[in-house]
This record gives structure tokens, sequence and C-alpha cells, in this order.
């Protein structure tokens, strides 16, 4: 069974968070993220965050969210030889292209979201059927995940380096053997959906990269940091990465944060390291830190060209 927001995510999941959090007291700050992760020097627990508005901020507890790629580039100096953040070196977000396109009829798409047999389209829904904001009797707009789409995620093409037009094309030709008796030239006359106009969203670094091996290197919520706990879809959870992931994992370490506040142990604790990351090199590094303000700096998608961080 398959849900879907009854609108885009800014306004229909964001905001009211945003809300109940203002209602509790809260403050969610915008644009301003964080730029780095400010140490007390005698136990390495986290002293403050150092947002990019040059104000810091100051809590009981420190909760990661972010991708992996962009945590990587933040982890302070002195946690840098740790193998809990090391093993983050075995995690890597691989490229995903969004696509949506309006057509201007009404397709034969199911309510739901459908995993497609075409070696470029991973998952696709009819938003006209699926989405209260797109909802539609006589037009369809199907959103599309065009994966794999570069040669580190197992495609031949570097799909995510080529112009909007030739992905939009490359999709139309997979939707032609999805939907033939409503898309491309074998469709008969009067009944051809025609595409009236389409996006292409690149993300340059998406989920991690679910290759074999890879489950015993993402990290317990808990941390070896007495104030610091880790969340994100690629944290210790039953999924993969995905937004199911990244919500179960949110869950956990808020029971985390509870529990220490509570001063009582944690039932799932601190995961063990694997041998392999005890085994290499735990050398000092300093943080890459944060590259450009695009939203694909942090680990966000864009239409359009970028620069790739």
């Amino acid at each position: 069974q398959t849900a879907f927001l009854d609108g885009n995510p800014p306004d229909r999941l964001c905001q009211p968070i945003k809300e109940w959090v203002e209602r509790k007291g809260g403050e969610v700050i915008c644009s301003s993220p964080v730029m780095e992760i400010s140490l007390n020097e005698e136990d390495g627990t986290v002293n403050c965050l150092k947002l990019a508005n040059g104000t810091t901020v100051s809590a009981d507890y420190y909760v990661s969210a972010v991708p992996v790629d962009v945590f990587k580039r933040l982890i302070p100096t002195q946690w840098s030889t740790l193998p809990y953040f090391r093993q983050l070196d075995e995690l890597k977000g691989i490229p995903v292209i969004n696509i949506q396109l309006w057509f201007d009829r009404k397709l034969n798409s199911i309510d739901g979201l459908c995993f497609s047999r075409s070696p470029l389209l991973s998952v696709y829904a009819d938003m006209s059927n699926n989405c209260q904001e797109y909802a539609s009797d006589e037009r369809s707009m199907l959103e599309l995940v065009f994966a794999p789409c570069s040669p580190e995620a197992g495609s031949p093409i570097n799909w995510i380096a080529k112009p909007d037009s030739e992905i939009v094309d490359a999709a139309m030709k997979e939707l032609e053997r999805l939907f033939p008796e409503e898309i491309g030239p074998n469709a008969p006359p009067g009944r051809c959906a025609e595409l009236l106009k389409s996006t292409v969203v690149r993300v340059p670094r998406s989920v991690y990269a679910a290759t074999p091996g890879r489950n015993k290197y993402r990290p317990s919520q808990e941390s070896p940091i007495g104030n610091f706990v880790m969340a994100g879809d690629y944290a210790t959870q039953k999924y993969l990465g995905s937004m199911e992931g990244a919500v179960l994992s949110g869950k956990l370490a808020a029971e985390v944060i509870c529990d220490k506040a509570m001063g009582r142990a944690n039932q799932n604790g601190l995961k063990e390291v694997h041998s392999s990351v005890l085994a290499g090199d735990l050398s000092e590094r300093a943080p890459v830190g944060i590259v450009g303000t695009s939203p694909v700096s942090y680990g966000g998608g864009q239409q359009g060209s970028f620069d790739n961080p």
C-alpha cells in the first residue's frame, strides 16, 4: 500500500512541521545552514553549531539528519579518527534524476506508485490520480525517477550530464514501451498523448548506493559522542535509503534522546563498527566543508545546469 502527499512537500509536509515546532515554543531557522560543528576540546562533545549567517546554536543534544555525503564534509578533525565516523567513507550517495511530464490527455494509469520494467525508469506515478494538487480527469502528469543515471550507479551512459532534452527524449522512448496504446507512433490515431511540458531535476548525491556489503557500515543512531545523535536514512534501520527510512531513523534518534534525558540505556545502543574499518587508516582529517550555496551543495536537487561540488 502506498500513499502520497496531497500537494507539494514544502507546503504539505515541511510547513505543518514548522508550525508544530513553533507552537511548542521552538524555532525553525531557514536559509542558514550549518557550516561547522564546534567541539569542546576536553571531551569532544558538541559545543555549538556555527551557521552560515554568522550566529551559533547551542543545545543539550544535537541531531544530524543531513545526507551522508554532506555530513562527511562537516566531520570535525577530532571526530575523524573515531571508527564510528570513519565507517561513513563506505557509504556514498548516487545520482538520481526526477522528471515531471505533463500530457494533453488522460493516460490509462493506476492510482499508485508503479515499479517499471524499463532499464531507465525505476518508478513512476500519475500524479493526476495520486495527488490532489495535480488532480485531473482530463490530463495526466507523470512523475518519474530516472535511474540508474550514471556509470557509478550502473548505467552505461552518464545521463546526469546530458541536456534536459536528451533526458526527456529517452524517458519518452521508454514510455512508448510502457504505454504503447497511448504514447508514441504505434498509438492508434486520435489516441496518442502529446507532451505539453516537462521539468528535469538532477540530484547528484541522492540516497546511498545500496551495493552488497554496505549495511554493515551504517551507523547506529547512538554515537560515541555524548550529546550527538545520528539520524538520516543511511543510519541503521530496517529500510534502505528512502523517505520511509528517514522517518524511521528520525524516530529511533528521538528515542535515543529520550533515553539519555531519562538516564536509561537505549535498547539498540551503540552499534559495533566492522573490523575492516578498525584495521584501516584512522589518521586525522580536517573537514572539507560545504562548497557552494545551491541546493545541490546540501544534498538537494536542482533544475538546469550546476557545478557538482
